[in-house]
This record gives structure tokens, sequence and C-alpha cells, in this order.
């Protein structure tokens, strides 16, 4: 069984950049496929970003941060990564790393991932 133990966050300004980090322990995280959510305020919990298990076509994004986060991994210090650019106040949300055990090929509901990390809250001043 893996668990997830995420990293990064915090207050930035508008425009701002941020990594996040998603760190496996007990497993090889590229034996699952991976992805990143937000859960703002009052709102449901969002898919961001995925990248699935070694061997396959990697990365899937949502319309909504395409070409603003990417989204990758790295096998030898067993971590993915959210790279987000360009922050702006409405990205201020928790955020979820979090890990299919199926290994699917580019799941976005919540419901298709077994294992989540703790949570980080991101917050973009204006």
């Amino acid at each position: 069984q893996v668990q997830l133990v995420q990293s990064g966050g915090g207050l930035v300004r508008t425009g701002d950049s941020l990594r996040l980090s998603c760190t496996a322990t007990g497993r090889p995280i590229n034996t699952y496929t991976v992805a990143w959510f937000r859960q703002a305020p009052g709102k449901e919990r969002e898919f961001l970003a995925g990248i699935n298990t070694q061997g396959k076509l990697s990365a899937f994004f949502a319309d909504s941060v395409y070409g603003r986060f990417t989204i990758f991994r790295r096998n030898d210090l067993n971590t993915v990564y959210l790279e987000m650019l360009t922050l702006y106040p409405e990205d201020t949300a928790v955020y979820y790393c979090a890990a299919d055990e199926s290994g699917g090929s580019g799941p976005r509901s919540d419901v298709d991932y077994d294992f989540w990390g703790q949570g980080t809250q991101v917050t973009v001043s204006s």
C-alpha cells in the first residue's frame, strides 16, 4: 500500500508560480496513475492534471489549466510534481494528489483514485 506525502503550497501573489510535490512511500510511484485535484471552499473537488504509469502516454489535463499547469514525475525521487504558472486568486484552494492503484489511463474522477495525500493550502493574493 502506498502513502502519499505532499509538500509545497503557501501564500503567493497573482502572477507567481508554484510547485507542489507528492512523494510516495511504500511502492514505486510510477506504478500508479497519479493526479492532482483541488477543492475551493463551497465547491466540489476539481480534477487538474494526471500522469499515467510508466510506459503509457503520459500527461493529461483539465481544459481549465491546460498550458498553465504541468505535471511531471521524478522516478529517482519517487515524486510527482504539479508546476503551476501565472497563478490567480481563483486558484486558491486546497490541493490534493491521488494515486490510482489500477493504473488506469487518464481517469479524471476522484472516485477512480484509491490513495490521497494530506492536502496542501494554496492561497493566491490579488
